[in-house]
């Protein structure tokens, strides 16, 4: 009896263990139904963001023809200021570096030689003078005298004073001789010029033999560039120059900045048959001292104008397998390549002669990152330095 009552209470006690544990797993499938059907729905896939460009219109307008070279500029003149008498310098007038103008004083020699040399030809003269005028006198009286004078003193004294009339004008040769020596002790400046490095001092002694000059001046305005050209646009060259006056413009080698604007003046008489080249030269009034001798410049011709041309920005026009080519941008911000034939460039724009039309927008810069149907969108500028600074100190002054 007591172990049929034993058996019962375990039977009892199994059961209640089973409940528990099926109430349990209902709970927990519940709680995992529960979970799925209100999980947070997943995100959609995020379309990619679009490509930060540069864009820029294709244009129609006139486009200049300009043919770029590189040249020297050379000085309009240059003398070698040399003393043409000997002596000694007693006296320097310009500095080194000095702009002068023709007839300033440059030097001074010591003129008291030349000076004595001219008072004894004007003496001689003087003496001369005087025996002519005795020597007319005696001629007059012997005319006046007729048959008391003989024919032969008559022509004698015709004869005499011919000679001492001509003895005159060689004095006369003799004193502008010696004036001339005379001014060329007063060493003047030839030219107007910029004097170089002085290479004589006061108190030596110069000789007009001598090779050394007294200083060397260059002619700097107007100014002379040569540049070269290839011989294919020589005939273009040509044509222009018969046209009318062609501009130039002179820029720095690396050609960032523009130096002076001038015109071309010769075109030399052959080619260079070892380069190929023809030189040009080319003049510029150089008021500002922008050009000097012997710099190196890129040069810029314009030779015509191309009417009604279809242009894009230089960087625009891209490098492909299959040849040139640039990004056009469609209504819906899509970029795609369009196969491109260009002409001249010119000022940071290129001819495109095939592939586009005005109005179109192309992809100036920032290609790097597009490929064919790419979605683009204009980039912003960033804010400069100078730009963020003013606006913290603007920030600050408000607090």
């Amino acid at each position: 009896m007591r172990s049929e009552q034993g058996a019962d209470a375990t039977r009892r006690r199994r059961g209640g263990w089973l409940l528990a544990l099926a109430i349990l797993a209902g709970a927990g499938g519940a709680y995992a139904w529960y979970g799925r059907e209100h999980a947070a729905p997943k995100p959609a896939a995020r379309a990619p963001a679009p490509v930060p460009v540069t864009l820029a219109r294709v244009e129609q307008g006139p486009l200049p023809v300009v043919l770029g070279g590189l040249g020297t500029v050379q000085a309009y003149n240059t003398v070698q200021v040399r003393t043409r008498v000997d002596g000694e310098i007693l006296k320097i007038g310009f500095r080194e570096g000095q702009v002068v103008k023709k007839g300033d004083l440059l030097a001074q020699v010591d003129p008291r030689p030349y000076q004595a040399a001219l008072d004894q030809a004007k003496a001689k003269k003087a003496q001369d003078e005087a025996n002519v005028k005795n020597a007319r006198a005696d001629l007059e009286r012997y005319t006046k005298l007729g048959d008391y004078a003989s024919r032969q003193q008559t022509d004698t004294q015709s004869a005499t004073v011919n000679q001492l009339t001509a003895q005159i004008a060689g004095d006369q040769a003799a004193i502008d001789n010696a004036a001339t020596q005379l001014s060329y002790a007063t060493i003047q400046a030839p030219i107007d010029g910029v004097t170089g490095f002085r290479l004589i001092d006061v108190g030596n002694i110069v000789n007009a033999a001598q090779q050394t000059a007294i200083v060397t001046i260059t002619q700097v305005e107007p100014i002379f560039v040569v540049y070269t050209a290839p011989e294919d646009q020589l005939g273009e060259v040509m044509r222009a120059l018969a046209a009318g006056p062609v501009p130039v413009e002179a820029w720095s080698s690396d050609g960032m900045a523009k130096l002076s604007e001038g015109r071309l003046d010769l075109i030399n008489n052959q080619v260079d048959v070892a380069t190929g080249t023809i030189r040009l030269k080319a003049s510029f009034t150089n008021k500002d001292h922008a050009l000097w001798p012997g710099v190196s410049v890129s040069t810029k011709t314009r030779t015509g104008t191309i009417p009604g041309a279809v242009t894009i920005p230089d960087d625009a026009v891209q490098h492909g397998p299959n040849g040139l080519y640039a990004f056009v941008v469609d209504d819906k911000s899509r970029a795609h390549m369009q196969p491109i034939t260009v002409g001249r460039a010119t000022d940071g724009r290129t001819q495109v002669t095939k592939g586009l039309s005005p109005g179109q927008t192309v992809v100036w810069r920032g290609q790097s990152r597009v490929q064919e149907g790419a979605l683009v969108a204009e980039a912003k500028p960033a804010a400069t330095a100078h730009q963020a600074d003013n606006a913290a100190l603007a920030s600050s002054e408000a607090r």
